[in-house]
């Protein structure tokens, strides 16, 4: 997992300890909470925050903390810290964490600071690289549902799992028992770590108050959540052990910060008393202080998600390079050590890249506030995604870029120019380890071979690949499928066969086997019983033991041995898998893989590696388009070199770019390819991109046509606990984002309930738009309305609306239908008729099959017999919320109408 290391950049922490209470019990401990924390933030050990970037708020009004955060998240610019150690509490259904200030009453919420409304809102405006929040008092658990809504990359700490009340704060002196265990592990390190992140802090965190209860009578657990990313950030390089050198440029940065700007104060002083003693203002206006950094140009870099976190490293790397922060020559208005450009790194998914380049006017154009929040007529929105418009993008492959070249308009503010790989990674197929094929080549055989290796007269085993519509690496996988299935050189031209296309779909599972990328996919087959610590917030069980996992089960069988996944992925993400690195939305784990739980990596002959273009993006009109270009070659220079970029990308598993030969260099030593746990060939070809642009349009047009129609019915919980907690945002986005797939071929309906016209019968739905529409439209002003608060002031009745949905498709015409529901929780038990749930497993296990694929928005997500026993039933998945479920979602719904082998 890759580090992000705020040294040497503008930095805040705030902390907030509210200790005095006017009608509530006091907490002496807290008191001394934030004294503590800023000596060990501060200490030289630490190496992250000066002392003028650490700032005490001890509000006894909501206003001065909304001041205090107002100020850090203008601020900071590198790492921005915000403690809360006070009292907390929350609504009788568990949602809307208030966070108590020192004129808080026990009731009555004037008084109070929103989590939800005042506290995400200021931090999801913050510039900040990455944002830590720990917070420290009783529901602190329960803030955990509302912080996914935000877009911003943040990472939670929270003092205990939801509903629970803490014992901290009540201690006599000396800070909190949870505040002063956080000092001690920021301040003493954690043996065999050179430096403490967020990740370790959680670890260490637990360890120490596994002994501890909470008034509950519960175990003491500290929780933490991730979003917008998925690696881990530094928040101490204190160590026990043998610590290494600080880096020159951070120990002149911290000299300048402490020493140099202490100085300046006292000359200030000394001349403002001297203008005094004579009377003069010229030795006032002579003085002068060192030269400030100006702002840095900041470059928007757009790439696909399972790059996000090697690319946010190498980007954080760049900017703290001599290259980027020495002057060049002829260059003076930039002061030595000052960084030149900053890189945003975001992801989205392929097509909604392909959207946002297709609708670069309007892209442009919300940028400039011209018709923001406006939708063409198939709801394209760029801004909202993929995001800002780019500088730069790195998609998965050079199929990607052309795909994007042949859907730009005509006269289109934006140009893209590509100006080659920066690094490589072979496609693979992942064969589980005690399943190798017999008599086929591991390098080297021809996709023909692995299919005929991979049958149900062989290993039987079923394939499963990431979307092609979602997915750069699941597109390039279908290339080398259609266009290299007999192990022949890719050219330029040519159309792939219809029957060979169709024949190739045939052997790939189907419905709901498909997903957004390789590393979702892979992180749906990670066995059960792999530990992990839970940091992801859900309950200690792997991030998709609940949900995708349960639901990939179902239908590619159990991981580990006796499985009969094979996954179509990429070389580096399966290296991850095997070693135990994070994959997708699944965390590290603490060791590799145990010998029978890996794959097996397998490269198909000729079938082109990913090689990742970067294209540099240029927008008319642009004001300062020469320094943006300047800016991105220098960049992109650095990338590619051996000694530079070239190292971080190899270190994290990627091949590197030609060398002056032009042949692609071997792995070099601590790349994880030449780990032997990997299970990776490190010598097997890279094989570069050779199709043409317009076969990647033909590809996707013989994948278009060997599908077959699917119905889709959106079944979506509007009862008013889907508004708590910002559930309500997060589940609309995933319906909207379901009815994306929507195409030709693939019709839908969106049903509601409970039906506000029918209040009083459980099995009512409100029918928003018949089943059957072809048109997206209706369903997206449906969801508009839902989001102005269209919902339902009384339980929703799951299983009665599920059993009428469920009958409706059975009875429909047609095959491969499929439900989507989208669900607070089941809440309609209380008043439920009996046999309900024996009518509607009966009906699920009937034929025609109905799968349902279910986003669970409350807080148990998949983790209940419930949703488990209904993908169970119906050879559905359940997806838990979180910042990917919406295309994790949309990656399972475009699998409804693939033609897989048990439909054929």
């Amino acid at each position: 997992m890759s580090e992000y290391d705020a040294r040497g950049k503008d930095n805040r922490a705030l902390l907030i300890c509210v200790s005095d209470y006017l009608h509530l019990p006091e907490l002496p401990a807290v008191k001394d909470n934030a004294e503590q924390l800023e000596r060990v933030l501060t200490a030289p050990g630490t190496d992250l925050f000066t002392g003028d970037e650490v700032v005490i708020c001890r509000p006894k009004e909501p206003w001065e903390l909304e001041r205090a955060l107002d100020a850090v998240t203008r601020e900071a610019r590198g790492l921005l810290l915000v403690h809360f150690s006070g009292h907390g509490r929350v609504g009788p259904d568990g949602g809307d964490l208030q966070l108590m200030v020192g004129g808080s009453a026990a009731k009555g919420g004037h008084k109070t600071v929103s989590w939800q409304d005042l506290v995400l809102s200021y931090l999801g405006n913050a510039r900040a690289d990455r944002i830590v929040i720990v917070l420290e008092c009783c529901y602190a658990g329960n803030a955990g549902e509302a912080f996914h809504s935000s877009r911003t990359p943040m990472s939670l700490l929270m003092a205990a799992q939801p509903n629970r009340r803490i014992f901290s704060g009540e201690e006599p002196a000396g800070g909190t028992l949870f505040t002063r265990a956080a000092v001690q592990i920021l301040e003493r390190g954690i043996p065999g770590k050179a430096f403490v992140t967020f990740e370790d802090l959680v670890r260490a965190l637990r360890d120490r108050l596994a002994g501890e209860e909470t008034p509950m009578g519960d175990v003491w657990e500290p929780r933490s959540a991730k979003q917008n990313t998925v690696d881990d950030v530094i928040l101490s390089f204190a160590t026990p052990e043998v610590r290494p050198r600080t880096p020159l440029r951070i120990r002149l940065r911290r000299w300048w910060k402490v020493r140099i700007l202490r100085w300046r104060r006292v000359l200030m002083v000394f001349l403002t008393a001297l203008v005094l003693l004579t009377g003069g203002v010229v030795a006032l206006n002579a003085v002068s202080t060192p030269p400030a950094c100006p702002p840095a140009l900041e470059l928007r870099l757009l790439t696909a998600p399972e790059a996000e976190p090697t690319l946010r490293s190498a980007a954080f790397s760049y900017e703290m390079s001599d290259l980027n922060t020495r002057p060049l020559q002829g260059e003076r208005d930039l002061p030595d050590g000052c960084r030149r450009a900053q890189i945003t790194v975001y992801s989205a998914a392929k097509d909604q890249v392909g959207a946002g380049f297709a609708a670069a006017d309007r892209w442009q154009g919300e940028a400039h506030g011209a018709n923001a929040g406006a939708r063409d007529a198939k709801g394209a929105d760029p801004l909202h995604r993929p995001g800002p418009q780019p500088d730069l993008w790195i998609p998965e492959s050079t199929a990607d870029y052309e795909e994007a070249r042949r859907v730009l308009p005509d006269g289109s503010p934006a140009t893209l120019h590509n100006t080659g790989p920066v690094a490589y990674s072979p496609l693979v197929v992942g064969i589980p380890a005690d399943k190798r094929l017999d008599d086929v080549e591991r390098v080297g055989a021809s996709w023909k071979d692995l299919l005929t290796g991979t049958d149900s007269a062989h290993r039987d085993l079923e394939l499963l690949r990431p979307s092609p519509v979602l997915s750069g690496t699941g597109l390039l996988h279908t290339i080398g499928l259609y266009l290299a299935g007999d192990g022949s050189r890719i050219g330029p031209a040519g159309t792939p066969d219809r029957s060979l296309a169709q024949d190739a779909e045939s052997r790939l599972s189907a419905p709901g086997s498909q997903y957004a990328g390789s590393t979702e996919l892979l992180c749906s087959l990670r066995p059960y019983e792999e530990g992990t610590d839970g940091t992801d917030g859900t309950d200690g069980k792997d991030a998709r033991s609940a949900g995708g996992a349960e639901g990939a089960k179902g239908r590619a069988g159990t991981a580990g041995s006796g499985d009969r996944s094979a996954p179509l992925v990429s070389e580096k993400s399966l290296v991850d898998y095997n070693l135990g690195h994070p994959v997708g939305t699944c965390p590290a784990l603490d060791t590799a893989l145990a010998p029978k739980d890996r794959y097996a990596a397998y490269y198909p002959k000729n079938v082109p590696a990913l090689d990742h273009p970067l294209v540099r993006v240029d927008w008319s009109g642009a004001d300062d388009a020469t320094p943006r270009q300047a800016a991105t070659d220098r960049f992109a220079g650095w990338l590619r070199d051996p000694g530079a970029g070239q190292h971080i990308l190899v270190g994290q598993g990627y091949r590197g770019v030609p060398d002056k030969d032009g042949e692609v260099p071997r792995p070099e030593p601590g790349s994880p390819l030449l780990n032997t746990r990997s299970d990776a060939d490190p010598a097997a070809p890279v094989i570069r991109y050779t199709a043409g642009g317009d076969q990647v349009s033909r590809v996707l047009d013989r994948y278009d046509k060997a599908q077959k129609s699917s119905r889709l019915l959106i079944l979506f919980d509007t009862s008013t606990s889907m508004a708590d907690g910002g559930r309500l945002p997060v589940a609309v986005g995933a319906a909207d984002r379901t009815l994306e797939m929507v195409g030709a071929h693939h019709t839908y309906g969106l049903w509601t309930f409970p039906d506000p016209a029918h209040p009083t019968d459980p099995a009512a739905v409100h029918r928003a738009v018949p089943l059957g529409s072809a048109d997206p439209a209706p369903g997206k002003a449906a969801l508009d309305r839902i989001a102005k608060g269209g919902l339902v002031a009384h339980g929703a009745a799951m299983e009665e609306a599920l059993t009428a949905a469920v009958r409706e498709l059975k009875d429909s015409a047609g095959a491969n239908k499929a439900v989507v529901l989208i669900v607070d929780q089941d809440d309609g038990a209380p008043r439920r008729a009996a046999g309900v749930e024996q009518t509607l497993n009966k009906l699920l296990k009937g034929t025609p099959e109905v799968p349902v694929l279910t986003l669970v928005m409350g807080k148990a997500g998949c983790d209940t017999l419930a949703f488990q026993g209904l993908a169970d039933a119906s050879g559905g998945q359940c997806v838990p919320t979180g910042p990917t479920a919406p295309d994790l979602l949309a990656g399972l719904v475009a699998s409804v109408g693939t033609a897989g082998k048990e439909d054929r």
